[in-house]
């Protein structure tokens, strides 16, 4: 019962959810095998990927750089039955795409057919982009079943004949917020194509929340509020650093960022522009063990996601269930699957994405009420114990891998 995961990158901190997923998929007994199409970046890992028994084989993250290994791949996949399928099949896709991507996730796909491993059941790809056109070109060549894991970037900018059309090829796909289900269950062609899965997180890594924090109300040491994620456009870090310069003088805070991104370095210039640097912390990118600390140490989490120019939008950001698991009060938007997880004003608070005055008049509330605080940070500890366990997830994908015919029958 071998499935090979097709993965846009491994490992990745800002992808411990995969891994997570991973672990848990191995603890209940399946083989997994991981394909990477880009080589790591980070300069650590996650406690997570060293549990991990599963070895990643990666594959050319740029063909020109491995042009025999691509060559002898794609003569060797050339003599697989379902080579001219997979074929013509890019080569619809390119006339649509015509682009450098769309040959390299071709020949990445020939590399991926020829040097699967023996015994290879099913391939699933994480992402309905980049990793799931090769997943599906290496499926028509080796006539293997495939499936995938959608999650938010890949769902709200692909365009819709792509998704369309892999949603028709595929056997069944996963995805983690309401919203996005109900979204590609308008193109999948059955109405049992598509299925919501939580990721949730697991408890088992976390203690329990600290028994309490200091009632604060900015009047004296100042309220600590923390964020954590990548510095991109979709986290909305330029709108909370507007809001945070719109509180009012008397409040005595400051804010932590924890995260890598592009924009850092802009974010930084603007913090400066506003006048609010002397405020404002940047940590970069952390360590598990570093963000839990961070968790543990704050007052208040803020996450301001909004959807960018180009549809980009957060899914449902495992890091607002790990605040939650500590006993953080949340502040974040009404984007994509944000809902689902905080209830307004009972297990968080919400506002309007984009929206740097109601980030701000929020804040506000939530710095001089520590009651507040309390109240939201409890009940949001309640809903994600009792709704987001990453057990319940991983049952339901281990139970449709390990019912898999292919798999049953090897």
């Amino acid at each position: 019962m071998s499935v090979q995961f097709i993965l846009k990158g491994y490992p990745r901190l800002s992808e411990t959810f995969i891994a997570q997923e991973i672990l848990a998929l191995e603890r209940r007994g399946l083989e997994i095998n991981i394909a990477s199409l880009r080589h790591p970046t980070d300069d650590r890992v996650h406690p997570i990927h060293r549990d991990i028994r599963a070895e990643a084989l990666y594959l050319p993250e740029y063909l020109y750089q491995e042009p025999e290994r691509v060559r002898d791949a794609r003569a060797a996949a050339q003599r697989l039955p379902g080579y001219q399928t997979a074929y013509a099949c890019f080569r619809a896709d390119l006339k649509r795409d015509p682009t450098r991507n769309r040959i390299r996730r071709f020949g990445q796909a020939c590399v991926l057919a020829h040097e699967l491993p023996e015994g290879v059941t099913r391939l699933h790809a994480h992402f309905l982009h980049t990793p799931a056109s090769v997943a599906r070109y290496a499926a028509m060549m080796t006539g293997l079943p495939w499936s995938c894991s959608a999650h938010a970037k890949d769902i709200w900018t692909t365009p819709e004949w792509e998704m369309r059309e892999k949603l028709a090829d595929l056997d069944w796909l996963v995805t983690c917020t309401a919203a996005g289900a109900d979204f590609l269950a308008g193109l999948a062609p059955g109405k049992d194509t598509v299925s919501l899965v939580y990721h949730g997180i697991d408890f088992s890594r976390f203690p329990p929340p600290p028994d309490a924090r200091p009632g604060l109300d900015g009047q004296a040491a100042p309220v600590t509020i923390l964020s954590v994620g990548r510095a991109v456009g979709k986290k909305g870090y330029d709108d909370l650093l507007t809001a945070l310069s719109r509180l009012p003088a008397d409040i005595n805070w400051r804010f932590r960022h924890i995260g890598g991104g592009p924009l850092l370095e802009t974010l930084k210039a603007q913090a400066q522009q506003l006048g609010i640097a002397a405020h404002v912390e940047w940590y970069g990118a952390r360590a598990q063990e570093d963000v839990l600390d961070a968790l543990r140490h704050a007052d208040i989490f803020v996450l301001a996601s909004k959807t960018t120019d180009d549809g980009d939008r957060d899914g449902l950001p495992n890091v607002l269930m790990e605040a939650q698991s500590q006993c953080l009060p949340v502040l974040s938007t009404m984007v994509s699957g944000i809902p689902e997880l905080i209830h307004h004003d009972t297990t968080g608070l919400l506002v309007p994405p984009g929206d740097a005055l109601a980030i701000a008049t929020a804040l506000e509330r939530l710095i001089r009420n520590p009651s507040e605080r309390r109240r939201l940070a409890d009940a949001g500890l309640d809903r994600v114990h009792s709704q987001f366990s990453m057990d319940h997830g991983a049952d339901t994908l281990a139970a449709r891998f390990l019912r898999d015919p292919q798999s049953a029958a090897a």
